[in-house]
């Protein structure tokens, strides 16, 4: 895959692993589009990236992502890489109310139906390029869950099942289906959580994950797994499976 002349569309593009792609991106020679929920991080990233576009949009709402489409394709006819980044994660209790899961955000909408829906409404569009991609997000918890983001680690597994499958239908187009699987990585995806358990370990910073994606891309390699993911994605095909799962939810 060609990293430089593209014009690339990337969601959750404000902040961690994808301001990093963004960044990524903008330095190999691209032009780079991010989009992101809060007007005042898009504002910081704009000042830190000046040559981004932006655009907020909440990818939780069925309307806004076809609209995030019509506003793309219109104002950049060339768009060729879309990166499906956006995503929540939240700690859910099972055993307690109900309301725990219904009153928060919609991790299902932002982690998982979003990247089916963008992925279905640009496709049309990627069969036109000569040569275009799309790079989903999943997460080594696809692989391995943690049980206290029970919803989190079903969305990415779900993530990667449909990267393949998605792989395999465009095998014969210009498209091409990469999936970039991170480690824990030091974002502010869990909006504080691993404070409040008590994590000590923060991650990887995002511009590894980054760095790794954009060489993976040059080689086609399609399932980038980066750091400790490769050893959890690998788990996952072998016995020691149940045991690793066993350690990480004690």
């Amino acid at each position: 895959m060609n990293t430089k002349g593209n014009t690339v569309l990337i969601t959750g593009g404000a902040t961690g692993i994808g301001f990093s792609l963004a960044e990524s991106f903008t330095k190999a020679g691209n032009d780079v589009i991010v989009c992101g929920r809060r007007k005042e991080k898009l504002a910081e990233a704009k000042d830190r990236l000046p040559q981004i576009h932006t655009r907020q949009c909440d990818l939780s709402v069925s309307r806004e992502r076809q609209k995030l489409h019509e506003w793309a394709i219109s104002s950049f006819k060339d768009i060729n890489i879309l990166v499906n980044n956006a995503g929540i994660q939240r700690v859910i209790d099972f055993r307690k109310s109900p309301y725990e899961l219904f009153s928060g955000e919609d991790e299902i909408e932002t982690n998982l139906k979003a990247i089916v829906h963008l992925s279905a409404y640009f496709i049309p569009d990627l069969l036109e390029r000569k040569e275009s991609a799309i790079l989903n997000v999943s997460s080594a918890l696809a692989f391995v869950p943690l049980a206290i983001v029970p919803v989190y680690c079903a969305t990415k597994a779900a993530v990667h099942s449909f990267s393949v499958s998605l792989r395999h239908q465009l095998r014969y187009t210009p498209i091409k289906v990469f999936e970039i699987i991170p480690p824990t990585v030091d974002t502010e995806l869990d909006r504080g959580a691993r404070e409040r358990r008590g994590q000590q370990y923060r991650g990887i910073p995002p511009s590894e994950v980054a760095v790794a994606a954009m060489k993976a891309l040059e080689k086609d390699e399609y399932e980038i797994a980066v750091e400790q993911a490769q050893g959890l994605r690998a788990a996952a095909g072998s016995g020691t499976l149940d045991q690793i799962f066993q350690n990480m939810n004690r």
